[in-house]
């Protein structure tokens, strides 16, 4: 279990973020099953990018469980924004 909850925070984190981010940036939007999924996904990166880079995201004290939640919503959050870009500057053409 204590392998299980950094994955859940992080694609909560990643979910999350990837909506919050297509709220704030309406050019960016991806509609809210299509965030969500963006989201997850850089959620997953986000919060292993974090571990990898010496930040603790196992475990079930405070300071781990929040990093594995900032680090998936940031991911989630510049994946859906990445991916927003993208698909804009494709329907521009």
């Amino acid at each position: 279990m204590d392998n299980l909850l950094p994955l859940i925070l992080q694609l909560v984190g990643g979910a999350a973020g990837g909506n919050l981010i297509a709220k704030l940036l309406k050019n960016l939007d991806l509609g809210p099953l299509g965030n969500t999924i963006i989201g997850l996904i850089g959620g997953f990166g986000g919060g292993q990018l974090a571990g990898l880079l010496g930040a603790s995201t196992g475990g079930t004290d405070i300071i781990p469980m929040l990093v594995s939640l900032l680090g998936g919503g940031v991911g989630g959050g510049a994946l859906t924004a990445t991916v927003g870009l993208i698909k804009g500057f494709i329907a521009k053409k």
